[in-house]
């Protein structure tokens, strides 16, 4: 244990009174002890505390304690790192994530808390790739995988869709091209689905028609994601991607990401194989279960629903939604959203211990994306959460309640960044394998990279011929 500090210093390290401080050594919340009538503390978990709780910074700082078996295992970087799900699968494939880039202030401090012997640094825009490599502690030939999930908001079919136009847009170019001048022997993008639809320059539905002009090349489904392939291209990477449901891959979830596997030799890597499928195809275990996901947990700390929504609740069993209720019980739980189009299956929604969990959210608790205990009379609680994103339990999260839900509601679940790092793990020892042709990833069509370029060229052969007969 390191050498004990004094009220005095915990005070000024947490930026409190030293009365508070008092306060936590009597509430066991910090490590301490009393000797003569003075209160001596652990430092360690003054720090553990503080930044927990947010009443410390996570500071950039470089890798500590880079030792010969990190040094054996081949060397990953990470960028928008969140709460690190992605990671973790990685680093159980055996990689040594030797670097997290992460701007938000409670991601980074779960960062510290969990990983303090890995590089954080902080915006992206900001860094070179001469600061990413010395706070690494690495040389630019020894990055074998730079892995990152850049902002999805930019490419979601639910937001506006800005693609390059948006700010979170310009992070997924900044990390292509610090990628890039990197040069490992892969790059790994994942993001939602949406990034596989979502045009260059985005028009607005209210511009387009028989009286409008036609849309340009920029302007077509899918022209972000054909402009960064082509930025890839042209730097010596092949690119391979699918649309992967995490549920094939052992997650207790139905949760669809685009993963594009990027090489530098130039060969086309292989689609990821899966582990589970959602009948036992191909000899593969079925679907893990809720019910399998929550056993044994035994502490929850959870949000609420208010009253008038837990009367429907209490007349809703394990698996049914407000369409289980009768039509007039429908209309006055729904009120106005009972007119509105779409399936609305997010509406009063016990989740089914028979089933993997729908996809989490960063609120549980929001009216149209509900995921309540299939038995409870509440919301999932963190603890639950981080079961079903296969978070281990002792997993660390800074910050309130509701900035946790956020972090793993964020993340990518552990067994489908598992299933990266094995590939790319068996890439660089030259022995991955193809998954089954057959196997289908995902409902929805064209999502794999050949379909896909397909369609794009259909679409873009199109465009040019309208284009040209305007003329």
């Amino acid at each position: 244990m390191s050498t004990k500090i004094s009220i005095s210093d915990a005070a000024h390290m947490l930026n409190v009174s030293e009365q508070h401080v008092r306060a936590l050594c009597r509430d066991r919340e910090l490590n301490a002890e009393k000797i003569s009538g003075a209160w001596i503390i652990d430092p360690d978990s003054v720090t553990n505390y503080g930044l927990r709780t947010a009443h410390m910074v996570a500071e950039d700082h470089a890798a500590y304690k880079v030792e010969t078996k990190r040094k054996n295992k081949p060397i990953a970087l990470s960028f928008f790192s969140g709460a690190m799900g992605l990671d973790l699968g990685i680093e159980k494939a055996g990689f040594d994530i030797r670097l997290a880039c992460e701007f938000d202030k409670y991601c980074r401090q779960t960062i510290a808390l969990n990983r303090p012997n890995t590089a954080l640094l902080g915006d992206i825009n900001t860094c070179t790739p001469e600061q990413v490599l010395k706070a690494a502690q690495v040389e630019r030939g020894d990055v074998d995988l730079i892995v990152g999930g850049p902002p999805c908001q930019a490419f979601s079919t639910a937001g506006k869709r800005q693609a390059f136009n948006d700010d979170r847009g310009n992070a997924f170019l900044k990390y292509i091209d610090l990628a890039i001048e990197i040069k490992p022997k892969f790059i790994v993008v994942e993001n939602v689905r949406g990034l596989l639809s979502c045009p260059m320059d985005h028009r607005p539905h209210s511009q387009r028609g028989a009286e409008f002009p036609d849309l340009s090349l920029d302007e077509m489904k899918g022209g972000a994601l054909n402009f960064v392939l082509s930025v890839l291209k042209k730097a010596g990477y092949t690119c391979t991607f699918n649309l992967y449901n995490s549920a094939n891959f052992g997650t207790p979830q139905i949760r669809e990401r685009v993963i594009i596997i990027c090489s530098r030799d130039g060969k086309a890597a292989p689609f990821l194989k899966p582990t589970h499928s959602e009948d036992g195809s191909h000899g593969l275990p079925k679907w893990r279960k809720l019910r399998d996901a929550l056993n044994g947990i035994t502490t929850h700390a959870h949000l609420n629903f208010p009253e008038k929504r837990l009367k429907y609740y209490r007349m809703l069993k394990a698996g049914q939604n407000w369409r289980n209720l009768t039509t007039e019980l429908q209309q006055e739980a729904l009120g106005k959203s009972y007119f509105s189009g779409g399936g609305k299956t997010g509406f009063f929604r016990r989740l089914s211990w028979d089933k993997p969990s729908p996809t989490l959210v960063t609120h549980p608790a929001m009216p149209a994306t509900d995921l309540a205990h299939p038995e409870e009379d509440r919301p999932l609680s963190i603890q639950e959460y981080k079961r079903i994103q296969e978070f281990p339990d002792n997993w660390q999260l800074a910050g309130p309640l509701i900035q946790q839900y956020k972090q793993i509601g964020n993340a990518v679940p552990i067994s489908l960044g598992y299933a990266v790092g094995k590939l790319i793990k068996d890439l660089l020892e030259e022995k991955a394998v193809t998954p089954p042709i057959d196997f289908k990833f995902s409902r929805y069509q064209a999502t794999s990279h050949n379909e896909w370029m397909r369609t794009f060229e259909q679409q873009k052969i199109k465009a040019q011929h309208a284009l040209e007969l305007d003329r």
